[in-house]
């Protein structure tokens, strides 16, 4: 009989930190919202221990906030599988594991999570089976995204109390840890993480030279060698650096805990966000957002993108939609040069829209509540081979 307590989550690490990061943020919130038992298997503990500090790269076997963390090695352990199992973002199931998982009886609820888009035809791929080419089982796909029909989005419980005490007493604080002064008046605070960018040093010059002071934050990450080559510098081990340029003030800190990045999108103005777990965090600060799709050969992430901006432009009055997407085109290298100050002029409308759309997307519930409703409907389903 399933009781899907016990769950297995599988987390290859390809890229930069978005797959941990997500893979993360739902195993705990699994173990804490819904009294689950998790285990988490990450191929790459040390990019985890970036994001959690708490993580010992040298230990195969560790526990974190109730979730038991697990290095996924080759050859993979004798295991026996959880009644629930999350391949993350097709990362692919050992076959040991895979085998096992069809000896199983019943089988295990298999669901790939895959990656987050806007664009429409997600609705129409989400929950759908796939059987296994040889074996009893079947994977149902699972896919976030921002319209009823989805998984909807990763989002805790009591973040909105939690940014709300931020803001109310403890934002001088953070901004004392990280080495930077209180917000003085009229002041831009503008927090920068981004991949290689060959139109950064632009944007920079534009708040150099504006009227209205800059004071941009850069976590360490794949762009930062780009700012300092902008300042003419070429340090290896920047953190607490701090920059200067006419009205713009740079400053370097380390790649932060995923707590303190929140609290880093929810005290600045404006949020240059990349890749899928921080554009999901940028969402749920309520400020307006810059957002850098992951990269692909032949523009390949422009439909991505496009769709993104579709829906984030819903409701703006004309001219800050047309700001918006002109300006995140351009930073995203389509269309023409980033016009900072049409954009900067625009921002009250996007403050309004980010509030109001972060409370439309509430609606939708969060993805891991929807996950495991989603979960109990398919247990004790049974995959059949084919013939």
């Amino acid at each position: 009989m399933h009781t899907l307590a016990q769950w297995d989550v599988f987390c290859r690490v390809v890229d930069n930190y978005g797959d941990i990061a997500v893979s993360w943020r739902l195993a705990r919130q699994l173990t804490r919202e819904h009294g689950l038992g998790v285990r988490l298997w990450v191929d790459d503990l040390t990019r985890f221990h970036a994001l959690r500090p708490e993580i010992d790269p040298s230990r195969p076997q560790q526990r974190l906030e109730g979730v038991e963390v697990r290095q996924w090695t080759q050859p993979f352990p004798t295991t026996a599988p959880a009644e629930v199992v999350i391949e993350a973002f097709g990362c692919g199931l050992p076959a040991d594991y895979l085998a096992a998982m069809a000896a199983r009886r019943p089988p295990p609820v298999w669901v790939n999570l895959e990656y987050l888009s806007a664009e429409a035809w997600v609705r129409g791929c989400h929950g759908l089976p796939s059987p296994h080419p040889r074996l009893p089982l079947t994977c149902w796909f699972f896919y976030p995204g921002f319209t009823a029909g989805t998984g909807g989005l990763m989002r805790e419980a009591g973040l909105d109390a939690a940014r709300a005490r931020f803001l109310a007493a403890e934002q001088d604080d953070f901004w004392a840890r990280l080495g930077l002064p209180p917000r003085p008046p009229g002041e831009l605070r503008v927090s920068l993480f981004g991949y290689e960018n060959p139109v950064l040093a632009d944007l920079l010059a534009q708040w150099a030279a504006g009227a209205r002071p800059v004071r941009c934050v850069v976590p360490a990450g794949r762009i930062l060698a780009a700012v300092l080559h902008f300042f003419g510098r070429g340090d290896v081990s920047p953190a607490g650096l701090t920059l200067a340029l006419g009205h713009l003030n740079v400053h370097c800190i380390p790649m932060l805990p995923q707590e303190d990045y929140d609290r880093l999108l929810w005290a600045c103005d404006l949020n240059f966000v990349r890749g899928e777990d921080s554009l999901v965090r940028a969402l749920w600060a309520e400020r307006p957002l810059v957002w850098q799709a992951y990269p692909q050969a032949a523009g390949a992430h422009r439909p991505k993108l496009e769709a993104l901006l579709d829906r984030y432009a819903q409701d703006l009055p004309t001219p800050a939609a047309k700001a918006l997407r002109r300006f995140t085109l351009a930073w995203n290298g389509f269309g023409g040069a980033l016009d900072w100050a049409a954009f900067e002029a625009q921002l009250p409308a996007l403050r309004a829209r980010a509030s109001d759309w972060a409370r439309q997307l509430q609606g939708l519930g969060d993805l891991a509540g929807n996950l495991v409703a989603f979960c109990r409907t398919k247990a004790g389903h049974t995959g059949t081979a084919p013939t």
